[in-house]
Order: structure tokens, then C-alpha cells, then sequence
């Protein structure tokens, strides 16, 4: 039987932000996505993540996915036996004025979409999710946008509702024991580099990869790059 590969995908994201890992995996490894629109809450999010996996898996998490996959550790860290985060963060929204200017830059992108739908949301958005050099690449930046534009309102309100009220996992980060790598895109603006070196200072014996010529969307943007370092995390 193959071991599990457990991948949580981020905001507005399915199985098609981890599909370059899933096509290069799959012959070693049941690679399982879960779909938490339903929820509200990263918790909750957790806990229908580990109803659909076995007692022991290898799990992974991009962006808010990687949000995700800290509170698994919280509720389930026993279960997991090596980890992977991708294009991430751990601090709860901050105080005061950065915390609102975070608040309203989402909700400007929920008003967006209830205005005139998740796609066009996404066109505005992935401009600064991808490497600068990647926005000219239309069959990518397709790809993007055919996936959030899937998802429904209600979904993107829920998961922003998640996000602003996240809880800070430092406490999480310094408990981790599983072998632990962090990756980011070179050029991830949301999620920056230094920010992932900051986590891996917390967690034991981790390491830091770049992707290099990446931004937010690394696992879509330079899949053979992602891939490589999937496979040295996962060996």
C-alpha cells in the first residue's frame, strides 16, 4: 500500500494548484486534496482534513493551506510524519494598522467578486500572485484564474472570514518534531522568503527551499523545481 500524501490547497485553490505534484507523485504516493469550502474557520478546515486520512501521512500546505496544516499539527501531531509549507504564514492578523490595512485590502477583493464574480476577482488578484516574468504567460495565468473564477462567492467570504480571524501557530512552529521544509517562491511577495527563513528558525533540524523565478503560485508556476524539492523532502 502507498503511503499518503496529505495537500491542502490555499484560497480559492483545488487540486489543480497541486496538480504538477500530483502527476509526478502519484506512482509512490496516494496524493489526497481535501475540499474544505464549507468552512469558515481554519480549524474546521483541519478537522475535515484529517477525517479524510489514515492514521499516519506526509502532509503539505500552500498559502492559506499552510495555515491549514498548522492546525493540524495542533489537534494531530502524532499523525504527521514529515511536513511540508509552502508559500505561507503563522501570525495572527496584527494590531492596529496594518492589521486594518490587511482587512481591507481582502475585502476590496470580496466586494470584487460579489460585484462581478470570483473570475474577474482573480484577474485583478493574480497580478501580484505569480513572478513578474509569468505575467505575460496566458495559458498560466488561465489556468489561475479558471480556478478561482470555479469557486463561489460564498466560498471566497468564508475563507477570507477564515483568514482574518486566524490563530497564531508560533506555539505550533516550535512543538514541530516531523521532518520539516519550507518553500517559497524567490519573488513571493505575499508570503516573502525572510518570512519562511523566520519559521524555520522555530522548528528543529527544518531547512528552507526557494524556488527561484517564482512568486505566490510556485507550485503552478515552476513545477519541475517544486517537484524536485518534493521529492528531497519526501525521501
Amino acid at each position: 500500500m502507498k503511503p499518503t500524501l496529505l495537500l491542502l490547497p490555499g484560497l480559492m485553490c483545488d487540486q489543480r494548484v497541486w496538480q504538477p505534484q500530483i502527476d509526478a507523485l502519484s506512482d509512490a504516493w496516494d496524493c489526497r486534496v481535501p475540499d474544505y469550502d464549507f468552512a469558515d474557520d481554519l480549524g474546521a478546515m483541519a478537522e475535515y482534513a484529517l477525517s479524510i486520512a489514515p492514521d499516519t501521512f506526509a502532509l503539505a500546505g500552500h498559502s492559506m493551506g499552510g495555515r491549514v496544516a498548522l492546525e493540524v499539527m495542533r489537534r494531530a501531531p502524532e499523525r504527521v510524519l514529515r511536513l511540508a509549507l509552502l508559500d505561507t504564514g503563522y501570525k495572527a492578523l496584527a494590531d492596529g494598522e496594518a492589521g486594518e490595512r490587511e482587512v481591507a485590502g481582502r475585502m476590496r477583493l470580496v466586494e470584487m467578486a460579489q460585484r462581478q464574480g470570483t473570475a474577474v476577482m482573480g484577474e485583478d488578484w493574480v497580478q501580484g500572485m505569480v513572478h513578474p516574468d509569468r505575467l505575460s504567460d496566458s495559458v498560466l495565468l488561465g489556468e489561475i484564474v479558471e480556478m478561482i473564477g470555479s469557486k463561489t462567492v460564498a466560498t471566497f467570504e468564508r475563507q477570507i472570514h477564515a483568514l482574518i480571524h486566524r490563530p497564531d501557530a508560533t506555539d505550533v512552529l516550535q512543538a514541530i518534531r516531523c521532518p520539516t521544509t519550507f518553500i517559497c517562491g524567490s519573488h513571493d511577495s505575499w508570503s516573502p522568503l525572510s518570512q519562511h527563513q523566520e519559521m524555520a528558525e522555530q522548528v528543529l533540524h527544518s531547512r528552507v527551499v526557494a524556488i527561484e523565478d517564482a512568486g505566490h503560485m510556485s507550485t503552478m508556476e515552476r513545477p519541475d523545481a517544486m517537484n524536485e524539492a518534493f521529492w528531497q523532502w519526501l525521501s
